[in-house]
């Protein structure tokens, strides 16, 4: 059964195994003290015989403290999937192989994983049977992993090209699109990184030149009003001298340029990333990762088919005939209840299955993957409820039930999967988003704008004096916290999500005693990849989440940061090995899944793209010095009537932008230190001398900054859209890789197919 509705038959081919002798699929682990006084060794032999009638074969190995029970599926199993491992390529490709094709390492665990989590006769599923302490935990076996950890998963590859395809055929499609998604991202950081530290060191060219840096230190005699409320001291502006000279290295005309370059920039991040969709893959030929492949979809009509869960409503049609009007040319047996939703990708599976008419699901709830419900087809079965999030890595990182999403107590009912994972996603980031972006937000437009002028201080409950600005100005306040963010702050990170996963490792392993090593190689192995550390359903979103909120860091307030770019490439090659080495040798492997795209991660980029522009645009036009100089050099200042090569257009922006305060008018009668002799100082601020209210200067400025911003975005979004038009989703390259591949593929397929009909 394929996207374009062909059908086949389902295949009765040779059960034997001749695999007798491969490592096992899949391992289950139970602590060996008080099986037998509790009973769970009953309910362990009770599972395991239940999966012996479904066609696997176990065994079990024991050490001193551990019971390890090693499953493998026979290839009766797969006999029900061989048809669904097709891809056809057209409506006339309805040959049959002429033998069972070999199932790839990643398919095979992932219908080995459907079926385990299958309810079993006594109405459990495994993860009730290890929630209930019946087994401790289940894993899948690294095997194979050799050429990963030559060729990607060392440090000192961190420079070489990521092997896309074997990544694949190891994990599965949604940690290659995670890997291939982050390569790209971390090569569109390049030039990004060159144009940002252009730009800073660019502002060196000027940093002895400034007027207004000159100005600063030379204004020995303009003393600014005291900030404390207790030690309070008069401070000479000359003293901010060395921060003025750095403000103006991120806070000069080149930073708007940047800002715009960046909208651009994201766009053309954004086009390759919707395009990395290999979709359900075919297992048996394997397709270049950013090629749109089709899945295996079971169509609409399907859902209403004969069963116990609800009357017939007509002939169940897989495909269309030979004259293309939709009826099938034969009735083809209906598939079993394991044989369809395995192979789907993520968003077309049935995760919690409920019947034609929407029956409730049952008491247990869903297992992880999808399984279908007593006496219910997959595919007469709709999409319902999924699985529960559960927690997932990180301390900080783990939410409220109904964040999450309880399958007992969801009113929201997503139908699919990836609807609750993208409900899920969706909810999480903004959490996130809020608490990483707080601090940001607060520095870049709260801090230094409600605190009233000196004299007349607005004050937090009446008691305590809001925080001010940096005596240079908010952008180097913001420069600063985003410096430590990108700076000291990732590469903390990124030591301790390397040292954490080692440590705990080592942990496992001193903590495993000598004399439990087995002579036995099988039991030896098992033991090996129990002792790496556990991952589950979310180990991967951590790492999506991890990597959105330093786009969001590298791209939303970029004007106030250019090396932003720059220290995100250096940390995403060292987060690619990183990942790398954890997966590959540090945890457990993942049980391989299937995606299309991204997912809701190309909506949460384009959200934070949306979301740099607008910050951005209002960082320049409130936060910075820009707007003000701008409106200074051409309204106020000496250049208004016309330029003046003798003179810089800035001549008096400083004694311009600094309000006057007398010091008579200070109503607490505590005297400031040196005080005696000044009868004013001065503050940054628009307001008039006379009664301290805002002045028609700060009136001016504010609607010259609205009418900025509005232009800023404007022209940026329209920079963006104007770049989506151009840049396609899928490039012409990979299109064409895409037809070479069918048409090879057709040809074989031809070829074979005449040598049969010789023969």
């Amino acid at each position: 059964m394929g996207t374009e509705g062909d059908s086949f038959p389902l295949m009765e081919v040779n059960t034997s195994d001749p695999e007798a002798s491969e490592p096992w699929d899949y391992v289950l682990v139970a602590e060996r003290r008080g099986r037998r006084a509790t009973g769970q060794a009953h309910r362990q032999l009770q599972f395991l015989e239940e999966l012996k009638r479904k066609g696997f074969r176990y065994k079990i190995m024991e050490d001193r403290e551990k019971v390890f029970f090693g499953i493998r599926a026979e290839s009766r199993i797969f006999d029900l999937y061989r048809t669904l491992l097709m891809e056809p390529e057209g409506p006339g490709t309805r040959t049959q192989p002429a033998g069972p094709a070999p199932i790839p390492a990643s398919t095979r665990i992932r219908i080995v994983n459907f079926v385990l989590n299958n309810t079993t006769a006594a109405g459990d599923t495994l993860d009730d049977l290890v929630k209930s302490g019946v087994f401790e935990t289940r894993f899948v076996l690294h095997k194979g992993q050799d050429d990963l950890r030559k060729e990607w998963a060392q440090w000192r590859r961190v420079l070489r090209p990521q092997p896309i395809d074997n990544i694949r055929d190891y994990f599965g499609e949604k940690v290659a699109l995670y890997f291939a998604w982050l390569g790209w991202y971390t090569y569109m950081l390049v030039p990004a990184a060159a144009v940002g530290l252009l730009v800073f060191l660019s502002g060196f060219a000027l940093f002895n030149a400034s007027q207004i840096s000159k100005e600063i230190c030379e204004a020995h005699d303009i003393l600014l009003c005291p900030r404390g409320d207790h030690s309070r001291r008069y401070q000479q502006l000359s003293d901010t001298c060395t921060f003025a000279k750095l403000t103006h290295l991120f806070d000069n005309e080149g930073t708007v340029v940047f800002a715009i370059f960046m909208a651009l920039w994201g766009e053309c991040r954004r086009a390759p990333a919707g395009s990395l969709s290999p979709g359900a893959a075919s297992p048996g030929t394997p397709r270049p990762l950013s090629a749109p492949v089709r899945s295996h979809r079971v169509p609409g009509d399907l859902e209403a088919a004969a069963g116990p869960c609800g009357p017939a409503l007509g002939p169940v049609r897989l495909g269309r005939g030979p004259g293309g009007d939709g009826a099938s040319a034969h009735q083809p047996p209906r598939l079993p209840a394991a044989a369809a939703p395995a192979l789907l990708p993520e968003e077309q599976r049935h995760p919690h299955p409920v019947c034609a008419h929407d029956l409730p699901h049952d008491r247990h709830g869903p297992p992880a993957g999808g399984v279908p419900g007593p006496g219910c087809s997959p595919l007469q079965l709709r999409p319902a409820v999924p699985g529960r999030a559960g927690d997932h890595g990180r301390g900080g990182d783990r939410c409220p039930v109904p964040l999450c999403g309880h399958p007992h107590h969801d009113q929201e009912k997503p139908r699919t999967f990836s609807e609750r994972e993208s409900k899920f996603t969706t909810k999480f980031f903004t959490l996130q988003f809020f608490a990483h972006f707080s601090s940001l937000i607060y520095i870049a437009f709260i801090l230094g704008r409600i605190n009233g002028h000196p004299g007349k201080s607005v004050r937090l409950a009446g008691l305590w004096k809001l925080e001010e600005c940096h005596l240079s100005g908010c952008m180097m306040d913001l420069f600063l916290q985003m410096a430590i963010i990108m700076g000291l702050k990732q590469t903390l990170s990124n030591c301790a999500e390397y040292l954490g996963p080692w440590l705990a490792h080592k942990c496992r392993l001193m903590r495993f005693k000598l004399g439990r090593a087995s002579g036995d190689p099988e039991l030896r192995d098992v033991q090996h990849n129990y002792l790496l550390n556990p991952v589950n359903t979310f180990s991967l979103f951590d790492e999506f989440m991890e990597m959105m909120i330093q786009y969001g860091f590298t791209t939303i307030f970029v004007a106030a940061f250019p090396l932003a770019p720059l220290l995100a490439l250096i940390s995403n090659l060292v987060e690619i090995r990183l990942d790398a080495i954890k997966m590959v040798r540090l945890q457990r492997r993942l049980v391989p899944r299937k995606a299309k795209d991204i997912g809701t991660w190309l909506q949460v980029l384009e959200t934070i793209g949306v979301l740099a522009v607008i910050a951005n645009g209002m960082v320049i036009a409130f936060t910075s010095e820009f707007i003000p100089r701008v409106v200074y050099k051409y309204h106020y200042g000496p250049c208004r009537l016309g330029a003046q090569p003798a003179v810089d257009c800035l001549t008096g922006y400083v004694n311009h932008s600094l309000s006057v305060f007398y010091t008579k008018d200070f109503q607490d009668p505590v005297q400031a230190e040196g005080s005696e002799n000044v009868t004013e100082c001065r503050y940054r601020d628009y307001r008039d001398a006379r009664d301290y209210s805002l002045s028609e200067q700060f009136w001016v400025l504010l609607a010259i900054r609205l009418l900025f911003l509005i232009l800023f975005e404007h022209v940026a979004l329209c920079i963006k859209l104007i770049a989506a038009w151009f840049v396609p989703d899928v490039p012409q390259s990979v299109k064409n890789k895409v037809l070479e591949e069918k048409y090879r593929a057709l040809r074989d397929k031809m070829c074979s197919s005449s040598k049969s009909t010789d023969v």
